[in-house]
């Protein structure tokens, strides 16, 4: 009971070092607490989603595909449910905007992709409609409200029966444009208004458990050879599936990297702390020898400490976390999904890792700091340690140099020369969290280079989207247009070994100037008609390099995964949906059609503009077009989406810096009471006291600065490779700005510490300090 109370009397001594140290155990429990109920919840609710509403493993798209047909293909082996529907895309005029619709049919008996009800009904009359209820919310509609959209130049009217969202569009596009784009459902009954007829141009796929869905695609293909057959898309290759899967396995990462570097550096500052405090008290624990105390007894006293620093600072930081991080996590999932009733808690769990995790490393430098102490026997813990023989100094063996530099000067490089070690100790407290500014600054701007790098690569006015199965004959240009060069998406399959991963071919002309590559270096490079452009992501993952031959499968039923070897031709940075690109000329080279898919298009100024787009907009065959304002929306959603975790990785940066600068001085401080009261009564001033261990500081801090910089891109390196994936690039390279107010801040945060470190060289007791402690 009395080494409880010691450990108590000894915390409000220095109430400030433990509150210190409760604050760096608390950020890592705050990242880990938040990103883990954000993935873990994510991924769990996605799961059951998908399972209830029975999402589609396979859309196959036809011209037109009678109910008999589909009877017909309901008989091939491994599909265990089938259902058909026709899609087609509608408009809707504003008075300020246009908006696009997709509308779908719902199958009599709809068991796959069923809709989640919010508000209404399901439409089971003619001309009623499921609306999307995030569109509706962005245009003021309600249950009960007409509608009215155009179809290829023919208006119709809809009455709303009821509000709700789908499984299938739980991710619309790359920014969730809830205004200008949306989703419904129409009854079957109303497919003769708009397709003159009551054939399906889309079928929907439940295939059975454990069933090959690439051996399914090609069997429906084989039997659909006598059908007006255009194309299928599995359940991995559509757009809201990918995108929500590469969120949860990004943030996957992201909740272990993280909590792993700050819980690293958590260690670190513990271990330092632990060994200086055990140190510092050797008399208190030859006393407590003497007095019979037993080694263990000692030992497991001193590990209270870091066991009590854990426990509080774990349960600050969850706390924390639920009140901040979460909400984040709340606003960010509904900007970026539609996910209705998806729910984030934190569960009590997660705070467990934190406290264990923390403690262990505070045992553990309990340990082996005291391991050699409580091997003396008392008498000889009591005494202080010997003191240091002090060689001459290089600096001393300068002629002159010496006998000018003040006393002043000459006690603080003496100081730190004598107690090598020590000073290396705070060095490094200091070194690790100029490297966590570092790389804290460094993500925050490899960041905002994410974002710029959208409009830097893309210079189109517009981008058309083509519909599936439009023939480049179909394509119309208007006047009014500068520039125009088409594209085409292919889904491939990159093979390296015996590994295979999906990504994305996209392919286009060599002249193309609408559309800009980099390197590495950011150095610009183009296409040419005897290779291909191979994302860095791609590179960095499978060690590719220029002059390599990689092989691609193209997955497309139509090219019936046909695969070729292609040759290198550069490494291109993309840091956004990094895709391989090559020239058309280069992909017919190895007997694959071409056929565009979309067109980017530059005007001849801002007045052809407006028309330029009226244009496509009533061009049938376009699927959606997207302009300027998308692109500039586009970076501005990624900022918005991940400055919070930037920014909040900022601050928990500096609380680290400063706790781990803070409880080093504090130590530094106690540890030299003698020796500061000795220059009291030598009558030194409290400024001059205050500066010595000021400009002791911050020589420590410069030192810590001069090494970690060099050391700093190394680390960024390492931090920016776990967090990227071949679909998704982080930029690897610090810039100036990023490192510099890194060094500003920790030479801001020295300062800040010394400031509140004034108090307790004042209150120094001269007499106490300097009783023999013999």
């Amino acid at each position: 009971m009395k080494l409880l109370y010691k450990l108590i009397r000894d915390i409000k001594q220095s109430i400030g070092q433990f509150i210190a140290f409760t604050l760096v155990v608390a950020v890592g429990a705050f990242f880990y607490a938040g990103l883990v109920t954000y993935s873990n919840n994510l991924s769990a609710y996605t799961e059951a989603y998908f399972t209830e509403h029975n999402l589609s493993d396979l859309h196959v798209y036809y011209n037109q595909i009678s109910q008999n047909d589909l009877a017909d293909l309901s008989e091939i082996e491994g599909i265990n449910k089938i259902e058909g529907r026709y899609t087609f895309d509608a408009t809707q005029a504003f008075t300020d905007a246009k908006a696009s619709l997709k509308i779908h049919s719902l199958p009599a008996s709809n068991e796959i992709n069923t809709p989640t009800i919010l508000a209404g009904k399901i439409p089971s009359k003619k001309n009623e409609i499921l609306l999307d209820s995030r569109y509706a919310k962005e245009h003021d509609f309600q249950v009960g409200d007409q509608i009215h959209i155009s179809v290829d130049e023919r208006d119709f009217t809809f009455i709303i029966s009821g509000l709700g969202e789908n499984v299938e569009h739980a991710k619309k596009n790359e920014i969730q444009d809830h205004k200008t784009y949306g989703f419904a459902y129409m009854a079957e009954e109303t497919i003769p208004e708009i397709a003159d007829g009551s054939s399906y141009n889309e079928i929907m796929i439940d295939a059975k458990e454990g069933y090959d869905i690439d051996k399914l695609g090609k069997s429906i293909e084989l039997h659909s050879k006598q059908l007006s057959y255009v194309n299928q898309v599995s359940k991995e290759r559509t757009f809201s599936y990918s995108k929500i899967n590469e969120t949860i396995q990004n943030n996957k990462w992201m909740s272990m990297v993280i909590p792993f570097v700050l819980f690293l550096i958590e260690a670190i500052i513990l271990l330092l702390a632990m060994s200086r405090i055990i140190d510092s008290q050797r008399n208190q624990v030859g006393i407590m020898k003497a007095l019979g105390v037993q080694n263990r007894n000692i030992m497991l006293h001193y590990m209270g400490y870091p066991v009590l620093v854990g426990i509080i600072g774990s349960i600050l930081g969850c706390v924390i976390a639920n009140l901040v991080f979460i909400p984040f996590v709340i606003a960010s999932s509904a900007r970026a999904y539609s996910l209705p009733g998806i729910q984030f808690s934190l569960s009590f769990y997660s705070i467990i890792p934190p406290i264990i995790f923390s403690s262990a490393f505070g045992v553990l430098a309990c340990y082996l700091s005291g391991r050699t102490l409580f091997k003396e026997c008392a008498a000889q813990a009591m005494r202080p340690k010997p003191p240091k023989t002090m060689k001459k100094l290089f600096i001393e063996r300068i002629p002159g140099l010496w006998s000018r530099l003040s006393y002043s000067y000459k006690l603080i490089l003496r100081n730190i020369f004598l107690n090598k070690q020590k000073a290396f100790a705070s060095s490094i407290g200091v070194f690790v969290s100029t490297l966590l500014l570092i790389t804290a600054f460094g993500t925050q701007a490899a960041l905002l280079k994410v974002a710029n790098q959208i409009e830097d690569v893309y210079t189109y006015d517009l981008r058309v989207d083509y519909t599936v199965g439009t023939t480049p004959d179909q394509i119309k240009l208007p006047s009014g247009v500068k520039n125009s060069y088409d594209l085409s998406t292919f889904p491939v399959e990159f093979i390296k070994d015996d590994v295979k991963e999906n990504a994305t071919f996209v392919v286009t002309s060599k002249e193309n100037t609408l559309i800009h590559f980099f390197d590495e270096n950011d150095n610009r490079i183009s296409l040419e008609d005897n290779g291909v452009l191979v994302p860095k992501s791609y590179a960095d993952k499978y060690h590719i390099v220029e002059g390599d031959t990689i092989t691609i499968s193209f997955t497309a039923p139509e090219l019936q995964n046909k695969s070729v070897d292609m040759k290198v031709l550069q490494i291109s940075t993309q840091y956004s949906n990094p895709s391989f690109y090559s020239t058309s000329a280069y992909l017919q080279s190895f007997g694959i059609d071409y056929t565009p898919t979309s067109l980017f298009v530059k005007a001849n100024s801002e007045a052809d503009l407006f028309s330029v787009r009226t244009f496509f907009d009533q061009d049938q065959h376009v699927d959606s077009i997207s302009d300027k304002d998308d692109r500039k929306k586009s970076a501005q959603y990624i900022l918005n989406q991940n400055s919070f975790v930037f920014i909040m990785f900022i601050i928990c940066a500096v609380i680290l810096s400063f706790g781990a600068i803070y409880t080093i001085s504090s130590i530094n401080i106690y540890e030299r009471n003698r020796e500061l009261a000795t220059l009291k009564v030598l009558g030194y001033q409290k400024n001059k006291i205050n500066r010595l261990i000021f400009f002791e500081n911050i020589i420590l801090t410069t030192f810590a600065v001069i090494v970690a910089l060099p050391l700093s891109s190394y680390v960024y390196a390492i931090i920016v490779k776990a967090l990227s994936s071949t679909h998704q690039q982080i930029p690897d390279q610090l810039n100036i700005s990023s490192m510099l107010a890194s060094v500003i801040l920790a030479y801001l945060l020295t300062v800040l510490s010394n400031l509140l470190l004034w108090r307790k060289v004042t209150k120094i007791n001269m007499i106490e300090s300097l009783k023999s402690i013999e």
